[in-house]
């Protein structure tokens, strides 16, 4: 279920909410969405769960990354408790290298596990 959902965001990452919310916000219409979309709101969610807890609400610190790799993902990273998979995680992931993830930042990661549990990868 996890690949199906990781797989379908992949797809969908420049569609937006037709109910003219804020797509990063939750949609006052949730009742509404089909599969794929509360998995997007599911993404949404839990990056806004993890970042802000030491420093700007809109990042993930490398802190909060961990945490959130480690808690969320534990099958999908391999030894994602080990800081220097981290380290290297995240130094791959943060493009302006300000030490910090932004959601399109962290969108990298989830890209990159959908193909490669999807089979897309090379």
């Amino acid at each position: 279920m996890v690949v199906n959902i990781l797989w379908t965001l992949f797809v969908l990452i420049n569609n937006v909410c037709h109910c003219d919310c804020d797509w990063f916000e939750f949609c006052s219409k949730a009742s509404s969405f089909v599969t794929m979309e509360p998995a997007i709101n599911v993404l949404v969610s839990q990056f806004k769960t993890f970042a802000g807890k030491d420093g700007p609400s809109h990042t993930l610190s490398k802190e909060e990354f961990q945490s959130l790799v480690a808690s969320q993902l534990p099958n999908f990273v391999k030894n994602a408790a080990d800081p220097a998979v981290i380290d290297h995680l995240m130094g791959s992931l943060d493009v302006n290298n300000d030490g910090e993830l932004t959601f399109q930042e962290f969108w990298q990661l989830i890209g990159k596990l959908a193909s490669k549990h999807g089979g897309y990868s090379q």
